[in-house]
């Protein structure tokens, strides 16, 4: 299991990079080559030019593998980071979405340093579910445009690419089956004069690196009112995906990363991204699960992706526009179908109603409106929710009569959720001469039910009945809020 000491361990980091060499490459080959129609597509969904969301991916991807916490992991330019960027680019232009993503970065950095990773424990399983399913159908869902129009040799093409990518590893696992399939399908289609939609058919690729340059934006307060909105709404989006990408690649591959160092990195590469003309992005569950599926496991992958994606637009470029659609869609199908937990199904009607309503509602959420932090926030707060409510039943009040004095016995924990049902459990009606609180087995959380306590004692001497606490001097007894 990969450790992370405090201080930095230069045999960690090695083994990190060089472990699986052949299959990190191999890995990384792969991820390349299904980066480029994404960056393409969520450069066209933020209204910028192909090559800004190509910029960006082999940039994150090449920054992330030497700085980022969880080697293995994917980042380049994602679909829900581009959403956010649709009207800062219409309103105010490129420069302007160049300077939000460089502030990005600076934001993501000081959450990094000030440890906010710590707060990922806050996402319960259910939501963690619902968050993974959701991506498999997105991905899936992210498919389905290529099909429109298509003839039978797209779906043709896809079929057999579907079944390279399932049967060859029964016979032939020097190679991943994706890229086997990849560049098959490639020499079919141009062989074969097949009338098929080519990756030179989603834009115009870039022909030169990228420039360094500063945003040619004012340095005036006025520019950061409007990028700093958009540029926290960036920061915090895109450390949610990657903090949650990261700890998904924690359980399929046994290992651990840091967090915060992630959220460092991620940081520095949308800065550096930001000053070469790239876009703000984040981590891709989607082609971090096609690296880990095809064994890539260290740095060395994540450096191939982006080294790689650079080579093919720059010095491949005539080889990559050739490259049938079909064969990446077929590619992505098969990462949707290996991502979705298929055992939450059989699960569905064993975990408690609770639990299913959460990761239910958080697959719905994200699927309706495409982001998967609101998928994520809405699921934690049901979480909540759900949590108050059963916590709140743990408390009870029950009393006994002895003569003239009643003595109540208090419970459970009490907070605000609990406090309604607690001041229903004592007897007004019909008081006796006296009462006697015991507080002894009970836990007070919150002001609410502090409240609620002093309203019962309230209500029973303007009664005229003489109330006695007891059990307050106990630890688990405490009546003021921690």
């Amino acid at each position: 299991m990969t450790t992370h000491p405090t201080r930095f361990d230069l045999k960690q980091y090695q083994r990190e990079w060089f472990a699986t060499p052949r299959t990190d490459l191999l890995a990384g080959m792969v991820v390349a080559l299904a980066l480029i129609p994404e960056a393409i597509a969520f450069s066209i969904i933020a209204g910028v030019d192909p090559q800004i969301g190509l910029y960006a991916s082999f940039i994150i991807a090449i920054v992330t593998a030497f700085l980022g916490g969880r080697p293995g992991m994917i980042s380049a330019a994602t679909g829900a980071m581009a959403l956010l960027m649709i009207g800062l680019v219409k309103d105010h232009g490129l420069q302007y979405l160049f300077a939000a993503t460089v502030l990005t970065g600076v934001l993501q950095m000081v959450f990094g340093w000030a440890k906010l990773a710590r707060y990922l424990k806050f996402v319960p399983r259910s939501v963690m579910v619902g968050f993974v399913n959701a991506l498999a159908i997105l991905i899936f869902m992210a498919q389905l445009p290529q099909f429109a129009g298509a003839n039978w040799q797209m779906y043709a093409m896809v079929a057999a690419g579907l079944a390279i990518i399932y049967l060859l590893p029964r016979v032939f696992k020097a190679i991943p089956s994706a890229l086997v399939a990849i560049v098959a399908l490639t020499l079919v289609a141009v062989f074969t004069g097949a009338d098929v939609k080519t990756v030179g058919d989603m834009g115009a690729l870039p022909t030169a690196l990228p420039p360094f340059q500063v945003p040619q934006v004012p340095l005036t307060f006025e520019t950061l009112r409007i990028i700093f909105p958009i540029a926290l709404t960036l920061s915090l989006v895109g450390i949610l995906e990657s903090l949650l990408t990261a700890q998904l690649i924690d359980e399929r591959t046994d290992t651990t990363s840091d967090k915060n160092v992630e959220s460092r990195g991620q940081g520095v590469a949308n800065i550096v991204t930001g000053f070469f003309g790239g876009m703000a992005g984040c981590a891709m569950i989607g082609q971090s699960m096609i690296n880990v599926t095809n064994g890539g496991r260290g740095r060395l992958s994540t450096f191939v992706a982006g080294a790689f994606l650079l080579v093919l637009i720059l010095l491949l470029q005539p080889l990559l526009v050739q490259i049938p659609m079909a064969a990446l869609v077929a590619v992505m199908i098969v990462v949707a179908i290996s991502t979705f937990d298929w055992g939450s199904l059989r699960t569905l009607t064993v975990f408690p109603k609770g639990e299913t309503i959460v990761m239910l509602t958080t697959v719905a959420v994200t699927v309706a409106t495409h982001d998967l932090s609101l998928g994520v926030l809405v699921g934690v707060v049901l979480s909540a929710l759900f949590f108050a409510r059963n916590v709140s039943q743990l408390s009870e009040v029950t009393h006994v009569d002895d003569g003239n004095i009643r003595t109540y016995q208090v419970r459970g924990q009490l907070f605000f959720v609990s406090t309604h049902d607690f001041l229903h459990q004592f007897e007004f009606s019909h008081p006796a001469r006296r009462v006697l609180i015991d507080l002894s087995e009970a836990h007070f959380w919150d002001g609410s039910a502090v409240a609620a306590l002093d309203k019962v004692m309230l209500k029973f001497m303007r009664q005229g009945t003489p109330v006695e606490l007891t059990g307050l001097n106990r630890p688990p007894a405490k009546v003021t809020p921690r």
